[in-house]
C-alpha cells in the first residue's frame, strides 16, 4: 500500500472521528459525551442545561429520542439531585449507574426555575412567583436551547419529571404544544411523565392521615391530629387564602412526624434512627431520602462538576428563596391544566406513583386522577387495570385510556427511578417511541 494511499485514509479516518465529535458534543464531567450552557430567559434570569448524550450504539444520537428531566422542591436541582442522585450516567460517589437513562436516551438536566442548582437570578424580582411565569420561562428556554442545539430539532422530545417537577411540567407542556402549534417552536414534544406529581395538593394532605392508619403508622389518635390539621388547610384554599394554606403545610409535617415518631415521607418503609428526628427539616419535599448522599453531590457538584465544565457560580442544592417567591402558588393545583392537556392536545399524559409514598401518597394522587373531566373519563372509570409485568414480575399496575396512562409503582416511594429501576425502565420503554 502506497504512502499516498496510507494518507489519504488517516486523512479519512481523522475526518470521520472529528464529524463524529461533533455530533457526540464534548467532553464534560463522567462518560458520555455532553454539551452544557446558559439560556437568559428573561431580564436578569439565567437559566443552566446540562446534555448528556446517550451511550447506546448509534451513528447519530440525535436520532434517538431526548429526555428532559425537571426536579421538584420547588428549588431543587436536575442537574445535581436528579443526575448524580437518580438517573444519570453516574452516581454521587462516582460509579457508573447500572439503570442510567443516557443508556437508552439522550437526557437533558435544566436547572429550573430560575435560582436552582446553577441557574440563577441577577435580581430577586426574576424569580418566579407563580407556575405560569416557570412554564413562560421554560419557552424561553427551549427556544434558546434550539437555537444553540439545531441539531436536535427533529429529535422527539419527552419531559419527565419529580414531585413538584410535575406541577412545572403540565404546565410547560402546555405551553410548549401551543408555542409548537404557533410555529414558535419545533413539533417535537411527543409525551410528559408525572413522577409522585405535586399536581392537587389538597388530595395529597387529606389522605395523609388515613393512607398511614391504613399502613398501621398511626392509631386513631394521631389519625384524627393529622385530619384535623389537612381540613384546615383545604379550609384555607376553599376561602381562597393560598399563603395560609403554604403556612399551615409545614405545621401539618411536623404533626406526621410526632405521630410516626419521624417517618420518612419519601418512603414509608424505610428505617428510621432514634436521632432520626433531630436532623430532619420541615423542607420535606426535596430533602435527602435513603442511599442519595446529598452532602457529597454539593461536593462533587461544587468542585469536580463546577471545574469540568469550566463554571464561575457555585451550585446550590435547593434554593429557599424559589420556594419562597413561589410561596402564595405552592399548594394551588393544576388538575385543569392536565385536564387541557387532555382534552386538547394529542401529548401522551403519563403519570405514575409509588405505592410507599407519602409526600405525594397514591391514594391522593387517584383521587384527583379519577375527577378529571376529559374526553375519555367515561372510558376510564369502566376500565379495570391490568398488572406490570417486568421480567415475569409483577413491579406494579397500569390503566390505559387514550393518551393517558397511569402506573402504580410496587416497592417504590417517592423516587420510583431509585426504588424501582426495573418498573421505570418499563415505563419509559412503553413512554418513549423510539
Amino acid at each position: 500500500m502506497s504512502f499516498q494511499l496510507i494518507s489519504k485514509m488517516s486523512a479519512y479516518v481523522f475526518l470521520l472521528i472529528l464529524s463524529i465529535s461533533v455530533v457526540f458534543g464534548k467532553q464534560g464531567f463522567g462518560p458520555t459525551d455532553q454539551e452544557w450552557g446558559y439560556i437568559t430567559v428573561k431580564e436578569g434570569g439565567h437559566m443552566f442545561w446540562w446534555l448528556h448524550y446517550t451511550t447506546a450504539e448509534v451513528e447519530d444520537p440525535t436520532t434517538i429520542p431526548l429526555v428532559i428531566w425537571l426536579q421538584g422542591g420547588p428549588g431543587a436541582s436536575s442537574t445535581g439531585y436528579g443526575n448524580l442522585g437518580e438517573i444519570g450516567p453516574i452516581d454521587e460517589y462516582l460509579n457508573e449507574r447500572k439503570y442510567a437513562w443516557t443508556k437508552n436516551y439522550n437526557v437533558l438536566f435544566v436547572d429550573s426555575p430560575v435560582g436552582a442548582g446553577f441557574s440563577y437570578v441577577d435580581i430577586f424580582l426574576a424569580l418566579a412567583r407563580n407556575n405560569t411565569q416557570i412554564a413562560d420561562d421554560f419557552l424561553v428556554f427551549m427556544q434558546g436551547f434550539y437555537e444553540q442545539m439545531p441539531k436536535l430539532n427533529n429529535t422527539p422530545l419527552y419531559i419527565f419529571c419529580e414531585s413538584y417537577g410535575g406541577k412545572m411540567t403540565a404546565e410547560i407542556a402546555l405551553v410548549l404544544y401551543e408555542a409548537q402549534q404557533n410555529g414558535k417552536l419545533p413539533k417535537t414534544l411527543k409525551g410528559i411523565g408525572l413522577g409522585d406529581s405535586w399536581i392537587s395538593p389538597v388530595d395529597t394532605v387529606l389522605t395523609w392521615g388515613v393512607y398511614l392508619l391504613n399502613q398501621g403508622l398511626v392509631d386513631n389518635i394521631g389519625y384524627n391530629s393529622i385530619q384535623s390539621g389537612a381540613e384546615k388547610i383545604a379550609d384555607a384554599l376553599s376561602a381562597g387564602k393560598f399563603s395560609e394554606a403554604t403556612s399551615l403545610w409545614e405545621p401539618l409535617q411536623l404533626i406526621v412526624e410526632n405521630a410516626t415518631s419521624g417517618i420518612d415521607f419519601y418512603n414509608v418503609l424505610a428505617k428510621v434512627s432514634l436521632n432520626g428526628k433531630d436532623a430532619r427539616t420541615s423542607r420535606t419535599l426535596s430533602k435527602p431520602v435513603g442511599d442519595i448522599n446529598a452532602e457529597l453531590i454539593f461536593e462533587v457538584m461544587n468542585n469536580q462538576v463546577k471545574t469540568a465544565l469550566g463554571l464561575k457560580r457555585d451550585w446550590v442544592y435547593e434554593n429557599l428563596q424559589v420556594s419562597d417567591a413561589l410561596n402564595i402558588d405552592f399548594m394551588k393545583p393544576v388538575t385543569d391544566i392536565v385536564e387541557k392537556l387532555l382534552n386538547e392536545t394529542n401529548i401522551e399524559v403519563v403519570v405514575y406513583n409509588g405505592e410507599l409514598d407519602l409526600i405525594v401518597d397514591t391514594p391522593g394522587t387517584m383521587k384527583w386522577v379519577n375527577r378529571l373531566k376529559w374526553n375519555g373519563a367515561e372510558e376510564w372509570n369502566s376500565t379495570t387495570h391490568k398488572p406490570m409485568f417486568v421480567n415475569g414480575t409483577i413491579e406494579g399496575f397500569y390503566k390505559k385510556v387514550k393518551n393517558f396512562t397511569f402506573y402504580w409503582v410496587s416497592r417504590a416511594g417517592h423516587m420510583v427511578p431509585c426504588d424501582n429501576p426495573h418498573a421505570m425502565e418499563h415505563i419509559l420503554e412503553k413512554t418513549i417511541k423510539k
